[in-house]
């Protein structure tokens, strides 16, 4: 029995499926592809499926977890995309440390998906 695997990649929702697609290759994920209802997109090496589905309640609890070098670089990136122009019911928060050491930048997707742009303390800190 071979029980080996090569990749995990989550289904995410989206309320608007252009909306979104478009929020994500602004913050700079790459578009793998795309069949207008399902799209592949890759930030560095990781990818998830957005796909043209909604149900407010899974949105509003799907969290991504994005281990980054710079969270005050990601805020401030989300803060420039949001203001170049409207993507729905997207927000940024400025980065805050959180218990599990991590200096966290949160932004919310079109569709009320969660990332966190976490930065190690250490990394932070150091």
């Amino acid at each position: 029995m071979n029980l080996a695997n090569s990749d995990i990649k989550p289904f995410i929702g989206s309320k608007n499926y252009e909306e979104s697609r478009d929020f994500y290759v602004a913050m700079g994920w790459t578009l793998y592809f795309d069949t207008g209802d399902l799209a592949e997109l890759q930030l560095g090496s990781h990818r998830f499926y957005l796909q043209n589905y909604y149900q407010r309640k899974w949105c509003q609890n799907t969290m991504l977890h994005i281990t980054v070098a710079d969270a005050h670089s990601w805020y401030t990136h989300a803060v420039n995309i949001l203001e170049s122009r409207s993507y729905g019911a997207a927000k940024v928060r400025p980065p805050t440390e959180q218990d599990y050491g991590a200096l966290v930048t949160f932004v919310w997707d079109p569709a009320g998906v969660l990332l966190h742009f976490a930065q190690p303390l250490q990394q932070a800190n150091g």
